[in-house]
């Protein structure tokens, strides 16, 4: 795995509140895989990735969300592995920091008590996403699950979700990302971004905020996602990422949204690397697919090797 050895590992990285951290965020395995089907994942998993200069790996913690929206899902909810687990018993061949999310209310205090007191620090961040919606019922709190790594691993490094669209909504996401870095978040990384001029719009207000409080903002990593066709299209919009009406209505009418989608993504990073760096803002990418189509998986991984070039 080819990496530039002059630029400091990703822990360092983020703690230090510098530019330039690219990661590539991936789902685990369904629950329902055989032993055989998550070595055959994990191993091409690992081969895709070998040759992009990737600074780490996200892998995310899927949760029912039919309580956010009672909408049919486009692509049904199927468990996946626990990401630690898949990380820890199958990813042997990935020698870089992984980023594993927790959906923290799936889990009791005592299995969050136990993975946080056996993980990493120089191997493995995490971020804590909330309940989904004030209705669900939760195993552990966020505040608490917060609390428990303050107590026990400090210093594991903690990020939060950055989302544009709730700041769309009541142009108070800046004031929850200061009240997440106050209670320990390092760093934070978007739900995936479509609405760019919003997204500009929140780092601004973010960004000032910092200054005004008199401390200095951390790194947002912005989330990228091509979209290759309308089924996509539909859980993009079903999961909340808010697309400006005149890119749907091109990725409905083009005959090949994966090659337009690829193109806003591409433009989308480097107007936000260009508004970043003007404004002082330390930034960094996360590229992903939604979909588990090998199509768009490679577009994936082709835009995460630009956006490499642009950091």
């Amino acid at each position: 795995m080819s990496r530039d050895l002059a630029r400091p590992p990703l822990p360092e990285l983020l703690a230090g509140g510098h530019s330039g951290a690219l990661l590539f965020g991936i789902t685990p395995p369904r629950s329902s895989a055989t032993p055989e089907q998550i070595r055959e994942i994990a191993a091409v998993t690992t081969a895709r990735l070998s040759a992009l200069d990737v600074d780490g790996l996200v892998l995310y913690d899927i949760d029912d969300e039919s309580d956010r929206n009672p909408a049919e899902r486009p692509f049904p909810y199927l468990p996946t592995m626990d990401p630690g687990a898949f990380h820890a018993e199958h990813l042997t061949g990935w020698d870089r920091p992984v980023v594993i999310y927790r959906c923290v209310g799936k889990y009791a205090e005592e299995d969050l008590r136990s993975w946080l007191t056996a993980a990493d620090p120089q191997r493995v961040l995490s971020v804590f996403v909330g309940a989904s919606s004030s209705r669900k019922a939760v195993r552990t709190g966020l505040s608490q699950a917060q609390k428990l790594r303050r107590e026990l691993r400090p210093d594991l490094l903690l990020g939060g979700v950055a989302i544009t669209e709730r700041y769309v909504g009541g142009r108070d996401e800046h004031r929850r990302m200061l009240a997440k870095q106050a209670d320990g978040c390092t760093f934070f990384i978007s739900q995936v971004v479509y609405d760019v001029d919003s997204t500009k719009s929140m780092v601004s207000d973010y960004f000032y905020a910092c200054a005004e409080q008199g401390i200095a903002p951390r790194p947002l990593l912005f989330t990228l996602s091509v979209c290759g066709s309308l089924k996509t299209l539909a859980f993009l919009n079903w999961l909340g990422v808010g697309i400006p009406r005149w890119l749907e209505n091109s990725l409905r009418h083009t005959a090949d949204p994966l090659a337009e989608s690829y193109r806003h993504c591409l433009a989308a990073a480097r107007e936000l690397s260009d508004y970043c760096r003007r404004l002082g803002m330390p930034y960094g990418f996360n590229v992903e697919s939604v979909s588990i189509r090998k199509v768009e998986i490679e577009a994936s991984v082709a835009l995460a090797a630009e956006v490499r070039e642009l950091l």
